[in-house]
C-alpha cells in the first residue's frame, strides 16, 4: 500500500513536470490592465490575442457603467442561497426569457459557470440506460461530463459523419437492449481548431436515427450567424438543436452561462441538476451586466463587423505567409508549427519580450507530440495594425525555428 500523495510526488504530469520554468510565465502568466487589444505582461505593452473577449464589451463605458450601478445596488452578495430556496430574482426571470427569445427556444436557465453548466447538464439529461455519443474532440467539460454517465457512451471521429453514423448504429442497439434514449454531443465551435461542428448533417440523420442533440456553443454565440445567435444560425438548424448551451465567459465577457429547450426540458433540468439546486445563485450584480451584454449584442452589429473584419485579416494575412492555421470557420485562429515543449518555451518567449506579442502556447498531451499550436483570439478591440505587427513577428519566429535557433537556445531547459 501507498501513501496517496507518494504518487503524486512521483509523477506530476505531462504538464505539471515543467511547472518548475513554466510556471508565471508560459503557464498561470499575468496579463494586467484594462481588458484591451493592448495589455501588460512582465511589466511590458503586449498585444494580446488570449482574451476571449469577442465582440469588446468587457470596458465599453455602457457596460462599465451597468456594473458598477449593480454592484452598488445589490454588491457582491445578493441573492443568498440557491434559487430554489432563497436565491432567486425577477433578473434572472427577465434574463432566461430574453436568451430564450434571442436563440429561438421555448425556455432557457441560467447556470453559474460554463464548465460546471454543461458538464452537469450533461449528468442530469442521462440515465443509466441512455446512450451518450459525442464527438472525440469535444472540450474537456463534455469529457468531465460523460465520465459521470453510468452507461454506455461512444466517441465519434472529430466532425466525422460516417463515424457518427457507425456509432449511432451501435448505440441503437444497446438503447434497444435497455430500453433508453441516445444524446449525441457536439460543439458549435471546436475551441482549439476552430472548426465549426458539423450540426447540419448530424441533424439530417435524425431521419434515420432516433436521438436528442446537445449543441456546446461557448466560441459561436454572439460571433456566429446574422443576428450572432451561434453556429445554429450560421448552419440555419438552431430549430433542429434540442438542447442549445452557451456561456457568458466569451462574446459577454463576463461570468455564468444558460441552457436554452424546449419549456418542458427546461423544468425538468431546474428541479434535477444538482449543480444548481445546491449552489449559490448567480449574483444579481452579474445577472444585471449579462442583460446589458445582450442587449449590445443584439443591438450593436458593428461590434461583430469588426470582428470578422480582424479576423478576416489575421487568418488570410496567415495564410498568405504560407503558415498553416487549419480547417478554421471561426474567430478561433490556430496556427501549427513543427516543434518540441522545449522550442515552443523560446519561441513564445521571444515573442512576447522582443516582439510584443501574447498568443497562448498549446502542446502536448492536448495536441500530438511535435507539434506547437500558437493560439490567436482576435476580437472587436484589435485593429489592423495590431494584426501587421502580429503577422512580421509570426514570420521572424518561424525563421528562427526553422534555421534551429530556438533549438539550441532551448538545450539549457532541456538539460534541466
Amino acid at each position: 500500500m501507498k501513501d496517496l500523495f507518494e504518487r503524486i510526488l512521483e509523477n506530476k504530469g505531462p504538464l505539471g513536470k515543467w511547472a518548475s520554468v513554466a510556471e508565471g510565465y508560459f503557464v498561470f502568466p499575468k496579463l494586467e490592465g484594462p481588458i484591451s487589444n493592448r495589455m501588460k505582461f512582465n511589466g511590458k505593452e503586449v498585444i494580446t490575442w488570449s482574451v476571449n473577449d469577442y465582440l469588446g464589451l468587457a470596458n465599453q463605458p455602457e457596460i462599465r457603467e451597468v456594473d458598477a450601478a449593480a454592484a452598488a445596488e445589490f454588491g457582491s452578495a445578493y441573492p443568498m442561497g440557491a434559487r430554489m430556496m432563497s436565491g432567486h430574482t425577477e433578473l434572472h426571470e427577465q434574463l432566461e426569457r430574453e436568451l430564450a427569445e434571442f436563440v429561438e427556444k421555448e425556455a432557457a436557465y441560467v447556470l453559474n459557470f460554463g464548465y460546471q453548466g454543461i458538464l452537469s447538464t450533461i449528468d442530469t439529461l442521462v440515465s443509466k440506460n441512455d446512450v451518450i455519443v459525442y464527438d472525440v474532440d469535444a472540450h474537456a467539460c463534455i469529457i468531465d461530463g460523460v465520465r459521470l454517465h453510468p452507461g454506455k457512451r461512444f466517441t465519434y471521429k472529430h466532425n466525422d459523419i460516417e463515424s457518427l453514423e457507425k456509432n449511432l448504429e451501435r448505440a441503437t442497439k444497446v438503447a434497444e437492449q435497455t430500453g433508453g434514449g441516445i444524446l449525441v454531443i457536439s460543439e458549435g465551435v471546436f475551441g482549439m481548431r476552430g472548426e465549426q461542428g458539423r450540426l447540419k448533417e448530424i441533424v439530417a440523420l435524425k431521419e434515420k436515427f432516433q436521438f436528442r442533440f446537445l449543441v456546446d456553443d461557448a466560441h459561436g454565440f454572439g460571433t456566429l450567424g446574422e443576428r450572432g445567435a451561434g453556429a445554429g444560425e450560421e448552419q440555419d438548424v438552431q430549430a433542429d438543436i434540442d438542447v442549445y448551451f452557451a456561456t457568458f465567459a466569451k462574446s459577454m465577457a463576463s461570468t455564468g452561462a444558460f441552457i436554452a429547450a424546449d419549456k418542458e426540458i427546461i423544468d425538468f433540468l431546474k428541479y434535477n441538476m444538482r449543480s444548481q439546486m445546491f449552489a449559490k445563485s448567480l449574483q444579481s450584480v452579474l445577472v444585471a451586466g449579462a442583460l446589458k451584454r445582450l442587449d449590445m449584442l443584439r443591438s450593436r452589429p458593428e461590434f461583430k463587423a469588426k470582428l470578422w473584419e480582424n479576423v478576416n485579416a489575421l487568418q488570410n494575412g496567415l495564410k498568405d505567409r504560407g503558415f498553416d492555421i487549419g480547417t478554421t470557420q471561426s474567430c478561433v485562429t490556430p496556427v501549427y508549427l513543427k516543434g518540441s515543449i522545449p522550442e515552443a518555451m523560446v519561441l513564445v518567449k521571444d515573442l512576447r519580450e522582443n516582439h510584443g506579442i501574447f498568443c497562448s502556447i498549446v502542446v502536448y498531451p492536448v495536441i500530438p507530440k511535435g507539434l506547437i499550436l500558437l493560439r490567436l483570439i482576435p476580437t472587436a478591440s484589435h485593429n489592423l495594425e495590431d494584426v501587421a505587427i502580429t503577422l512580421d513577428a509570426f514570420s521572424a519566429i518561424r525563421e528562427k525555428l526553422e534555421k534551429g535557433i530556438y533549438k539550441r537556445m532551448s538545450a539549457a531547459i532541456t538539460a534541466s
